[in-house]
């Protein structure tokens, strides 16, 4: 039944996925003159930029606005009680695995669906094709990537959590809606973002705070940029 509680969920929810915030800016960014694409055809990226980091200070603004007009903690809903530098680390400690993960993940369905793999070249991985362009994304991909996407997954966690069917139903929808925004990328980036999705999502749930998944998020992109920039893959 749809009680007050789960329609104000629903909207918190669709307000805070960054889809509305997105098309709001990249039409702010478009009237403004911000061309979305270089001369060559590909991503522009001072609009990546603008777009994704003026639309992670919204979604985070949102997400503090609402959770203190409900009268809940920030600090509870982010940090939980562990102790800081521990989570910090044990989050270093998953950057590997979560490479490794991707590695075997990605190999695993170019050799049994090789047709998943229907992008050939990367049109955000164009965005770091120079020292300077690589070093701009990699803050791009760490702070609205990596720090504000797992902020923002604990936030809708929340609300799935309490108001929309259990964290269980949160984690699935959350990760399916996490990897189809990498469509762009591929089908075999949709698959391979949804598992890392889902695998951030759980150990959210496990620990009650960002930290881990954020440091292994943040971190697997940096990784990624450089590895884009330095070799070229």
């Amino acid at each position: 039944m749809l009680t007050p509680a789960r329609i104000t969920a629903i909207a918190e929810i669709g307000l805070c996925s960054g889809v509305p915030t997105q098309l709001a800016v990249g039409a702010a960014l478009r009237v403004a003159g911000v061309p979305m694409f270089s001369p060559a055809g590909g991503l522009a990226l001072p609009f990546v930029m603008a777009l994704s980091l003026i639309n992670a200070l919204l979604v985070l603004g949102l997400m503090i606005v609402l959770t203190r007009a409900q009268g809940q903690s920030l600090s509870h809903l982010w940090l939980g009680h562990r102790p800081v530098m521990r989570e910090v680390r044990y989050g270093a400690l998953l950057i590997p695995v979560v490479f490794v993960l991707v590695v075997v993940l990605l190999n695993a369905m170019r050799a049994l669906a090789p047709g998943l793999h229907n992008v050939q070249v990367n049109p955000l991985e164009q965005l770091a094709s120079t020292p300077g362009a690589a070093a701009m994304f990699a803050v791009v991909a760490i702070l609205a990537g990596g720090v504000l996407e797992e902020m923002q997954r604990a936030f809708l966690l929340h609300r799935f959590e309490h108001h929309l069917g259990g964290v269980r139903v949160g984690i699935v929808v959350l990760s399916v809606g996490f990897g189809l925004g990498h469509a762009m990328q591929g089908w075999d980036a949709v698959v391979g973002t949804g598992v890392l999705g889902a695998f951030w999502a759980v150990l959210y749930v496990r620990r009650r705070s960002v930290l881990a998944p954020m440091v292994s998020h943040a971190g697997f992109n940096a990784v990624e940029v450089l590895r884009v920039a330095v070799w070229g893959l």
